[in-house]
């Protein structure tokens, strides 16, 4: 099985790119974030078309998330309870015995401003939804743009960033939480020494520069994580391919047995 996330940073300018790449990279279930769009126009026959089924969380101009999957899945949670005030970001669906949540972490802007305080109360809530409803001992994924950067490894400043948002001791052991729980990164698990990113700013070449960060993660619990045979950051599709615009993120692929 190829299970896949990617913060494709708008679905209407990223739609021909997202169904190109499905076309060549063939993943059987995939978390997509920031769509950008309400789900009335989510472009499920497009994606139908290529041989998807999908189901969408959507809002209008911001946020966003959705599953595509080759076999039949069924929506377990359509948003993260009691944050719906902070927009759509949380989908869990059942593929295949598989649980598979997709998620769309807020940025926080600047640690002085209120959404950053909203950041760190929105993943305290993803924390005990997934204590409450979810079970470490199965298969479960949580994947998706956790917009934090696990450890200095993780950002191209290295520890010259710490303290900044998205490297703060507070973003940081709140990602830690989700760890103890019961998820594996499994990225850095397979990749321990690897300084891989996912994200890279459009502006000021960073992505040729070598300038990211490693922000979006593909989590799993034991029973998933000892069936990854591999798992890379799609860089190919970071690039402008024939004339379509990239998203500023990069898919994120693992291989499972």
């Amino acid at each position: 099985m190829r299970v896949a996330t990617w913060n494709i940073n708008g679905l209407r300018a990223r739609l021909e790119l997202v169904l190109r790449w499905l076309r060549d990279r063939a993943p059987d279930v995939v978390g997509l974030q920031e769509l950008k769009l309400t789900d009335e126009k989510f472009p499920a026959e497009a994606f139908a078309s290529a041989g998807y089924q999908a189901s969408s969380h959507g809002q209008k101009a911001w946020n966003g998330v959705a599953i595509l999957s080759r076999k039949p899945l069924e929506v377990l949670q359509r948003g993260l309870p009691g944050q719906e005030e902070r927009g759509a970001r949380l989908l869990t669906a059942v593929v295949d015995e598989l649980s598979f949540t997709t998620v769309y972490c807020p940025n926080g802007k600047t640690l002085d401003h209120p959404d950053f305080a909203s950041k760190l109360e929105w993943f305290d809530a993803l924390a005990r939804h997934f204590a409450e409803t979810r079970d470490p001992q199965r298969p479960e994924i949580l994947c998706g743009d956790f917009n934090v950067c696990p450890a200095p490894l993780d950002s191209f400043t290295g520890d010259a960033a710490a303290g900044e948002i998205f490297h703060t001791d507070a973003e940081r052991e709140r990602y830690a939480a989700l760890l103890q729980w019961g998820l594996i990164d499994v990225f850095r698990d397979r990749h321990p020494e690897s300084r891989d990113f996912s994200w890279w700013d459009y502006r000021g070449g960073a992505f040729h520069r070598g300038q990211g960060l490693r922000i979006d993660m593909v989590l799993g619990t034991r029973a998933v994580s000892e069936r990854v045979q591999s798992i890379h950051v799609d860089r190919e599709y970071r690039k402008k391919l024939d004339g379509l615009t990239p998203s500023d993120h990069a898919p994120v692929i693992a291989d499972l047995a």
